[in-house]
């Protein structure tokens, strides 16, 4: 149970022990937003957390944008009841932290399933080293994953890595875990940058994820949305070559070809379905931005 693709440009995460930020994401030109319980919350305030995100999900509001809320692991205190409080309100999937194996996720849904909420799609957290490691046999656990979110400042901090532009210390994982979810037709999304101060740093870091192949970004505060969007929206020249891609390997397969030459290079039936990949990313960003 795949649910159908959307983007993901933009992944924001808000902590739900602060009213007025829930308030504003809803005016937020977000592709997503996790409803945070976990990290960002102090203990003596997930319970206020809690009941402020089932207020927010309930009172709607939120338009075009994906409603996720991270909940606390199922091993601490405030898991369970997490999980209880919010799988029946509306939101469009729960997000489980540190998840490090297929038995994690078969955990995650049993618990789900457990609070009535047999269908709700789930994503799933990698920011562990065994994370990643199994990242293949988490990505094909179940046809309920609709994304993988990669934690990544867990991950370098357990890599004992060093935080650099070029991401170097994170390419192997992030193209693991890629690789991961591509195979078994999952969404991926990069982790967050902590550097407020640095945008230029920030922004080559999206352009290198969507380079790489994710479909979009997690973030951390709302100034960073923007340059998330730009960068992993179809540009208008990638939408005329796909547009002419589709076309030209259209004409040639009437004329008995398999193969077409557009702008000096070879395009044959797998460029057609990455043009028209493309060209529906666009579609569904402009429906979003016309239904807000």
């Amino acid at each position: 149970m795949r649910n159908p693709y959307r983007p993901r440009r933009s992944m924001l995460y808000v902590p739900g022990s602060v009213p007025r930020f829930l308030e504003k994401a809803r005016t937020l030109q977000v592709d997503s937003l996790i409803l945070d319980l976990e990290d960002p919350v102090l203990p003596e305030h997930k319970t206020e957390a809690r009941k402020n995100v089932v207020e927010a999900i309930r009172q709607g509001g939120f338009g075009y944008r994906e409603i996720v809320v991270r909940v606390n692991a199922l091993a601490t205190p405030w898991g369970k009841d997490d999980l209880a409080a919010v799988a029946g309100i509306g939101a469009d999937a729960i997000l489980f932290p540190k998840i490090e194996s297929r038995q994690d996720v078969l955990a995650a849904l049993s618990a789900l399933d457990a609070v009535g909420a047999p269908e709700l799609p789930i994503m799933v957290l990698i920011e562990t080293p065994f994370g990643v490691l199994r990242a293949e046999e988490i990505a094909g656990a179940s046809d309920r994953i609709v994304c993988m979110v990669m934690g990544t400042s867990d991950l370098t901090n357990e890599l004992r890595a060093r935080i650099t532009q070029d991401r170097l210390p994170m390419l192997h994982s992030l193209s693991h875990c890629l690789l991961a979810a591509r195979a078994y037709g999952v969404s991926i999304v990069d982790g967050v940058h902590l550097d407020l101060n640095d945008m230029h740093s920030f922004e080559y870091a999206c352009r290198l994820a969507r380079d790489l192949g994710f479909d979009g970004k997690s973030l951390i505060h709302p100034f960073q949305i923007p340059y998330a969007n730009d960068a992993f929206a179809p540009r208008p020249a990638s939408l005329e070559s796909a547009k002419r891609i589709i076309a030209a390997l259209t004409e040639a397969n009437a004329a008995g070809m398999g193969v077409a030459v557009v702008d000096g290079r070879l395009v044959e039936n797998l460029h057609v379905e990455a043009a028209k990949h493309t060209l529906m990313i666009h579609e569904m960003i402009e429906k979003m931005q016309a239904e807000e």
